[in-house]
């Protein structure tokens, strides 16, 4: 509770402590919370609430509280170990080594782009409750450098940037990103989208997802766990963010940014956030790949819409077995089969947690699920949250279901 209340800018807030974990008590339970002694004092709850609430600040608390967002352009010179040593202790990096940001290293990364150094590329928060700090080229070209990315790949970073989408967002769940370049830019840097291309070994994919996250951490005012960092179990795709290119030329689809008002000559980056959960299967078979996918879909977290990730093999599958020669297409079938009894629905954690208060205030079409009977089926997620991304090499029709929310493309062409 310290550390929400600081990653909340709220160091000094007054606290009265209940057994944990609160998820999951009945009310019987919870009220025996309240009626009930704090376990860390020993004094009844209730008494120490009014007494937070009525008893006067003291003149600590009084104190303005201020976070210094000052960066001087340039460390005391050293060593390169004691340097690397000082980028770790003072955790600018993510645990792993950084190729250290030189001025004539920053320069190069700079010369990639005709932006000027000190333009604002935009602002950057790990939860809505904190303040957005702000950033510009020229920081985003320092945590580029530190990733190990090549000038080349800078117009990806900046556009990364710009969405102004943390990949180090503060939440419990240990939520990370997921990033799908398109367009002729993938060639243009030696991206891979074939085999292994969400894997391991391609140096584009690779450290423009660890740049993502660096400059996330470093110019959102930091992210350090237990303190800004609240994810409970971490997650291990936060390391390069998933990064990939959409295997365009053979999906049987338009590219992902076509769908999203881009043209195919179009460079575009888009990000996905809350990546966590994950169901994979290899391919389709013919007599029940319904009831296979309805029960890969039954399995993700309602609360987190479905973007699948097929490889080309699965993605001209599913236009065999299910006639769905467009996304649109299948994207519909998923919305339409993609079902559950209201009751199981409304009984899941994070949706009680976050649309449940949702229906309560008339938002649609929660609303109109709040409404039926427990045992009425009803549709999972929303027709707009359900995505498709083609990606993979074809050596077998392994694919995915990544749940996760969409956020927004932005346009590379721009950061050149």
């Amino acid at each position: 509770m310290k550390a929400v209340a600081y990653a909340n800018g709220m160091p000094h807030q007054r606290f009265v402590f209940v057994p944990m974990p609160v998820m999951g008590k009945s009310p019987a339970e919870l009220r025996a919370y309240v009626d009930g002694k704090d376990p860390v004092t020993g004094k009844p709850v209730m008494a120490e609430v009014i007494e937070a609430l009525s008893k006067p600040l003291s003149e600590e608390d009084k104190k303005k509280i201020s976070f210094d967002r000052s960066t001087p352009r340039f460390v005391d010179s050293d060593t390169e170990a004691n340097l690397h040593r000082l980028f770790l202790e003072n955790q600018w990096t993510d645990r792993l080594p950084i190729v250290l940001p030189t001025e004539e290293r920053v320069s190069e990364m700079l010369a990639a782009t005709s932006h000027k150094p000190n333009e604002v590329v935009g602002r950057m928060r790990p939860t809505s409750t904190r303040e957005a700090w702000e950033y510009t080229v020229e920081k985003v070209a320092v945590n580029a450098v530190m990733a190990g990315a090549k000038p080349e790949y800078f117009p990806v970073i900046l556009a990364l940037a710009a969405s102004e989408v943390t990949a180090r967002a503060s939440t419990t769940t240990s939520a990370a990103a997921m990033v799908v370049v398109n367009g002729p830019i993938r060639h243009e840097i030696g991206m891979n989208w074939g085999i292994g291309a969400m894997g391991p070994y391609n140096h584009a994919n690779a450290t423009i997802g660890r740049a993502y996250g660096l400059l996330s951490q470093n110019l959102q005012g930091g992210s350090e766990p237990g303190k800004t960092y609240l994810g409970s179990q971490g997650n291990s795709y936060g390391y390069n963010s998933l990064t990939f290119a959409e295997n365009e030329e053979r999906s049987p689809w338009e590219p992902f940014h076509v769908q999203h008002g881009f043209k195919t000559e179009d460079s575009v980056v888009s990000i996905f956030r809350g990546c966590r959960t994950t169901s994979f299967n290899l391919g389709l078979r013919e007599k029940h790949w319904r009831e296979h996918v309805r029960n890969m879909l039954r399995g993700m977290n309602p609360h987190n819409p479905p973007t699948l990730i097929l490889d080309p093999i699965t993605a001209r599958q599913f236009i065999d077995r299910g006639d769905f020669d467009t996304k649109e297409k299948l994207i519909q079938w998923i919305h339409d089969n993609a079902t559950m009894p209201a009751g199981v629905y409304w009984d899941y954690q994070l949706i009680r947690n976050y649309v449940y208060p949702r229906a309560l205030n008339g938002e649609e079409p929660y609303a109109t699920k709040l409404k039926a009977a427990e045992d009425e089926l009803i549709p999972i997620f929303r027709l707009e949250d359900i995505h498709l991304v083609v990606v993979g090499g074809e050596t077998n029709g392994y694919w995915r279901i990544m749940g996760c929310h969409y956020q927004k493309s932005v346009s590379i062409d721009e950061w050149r």
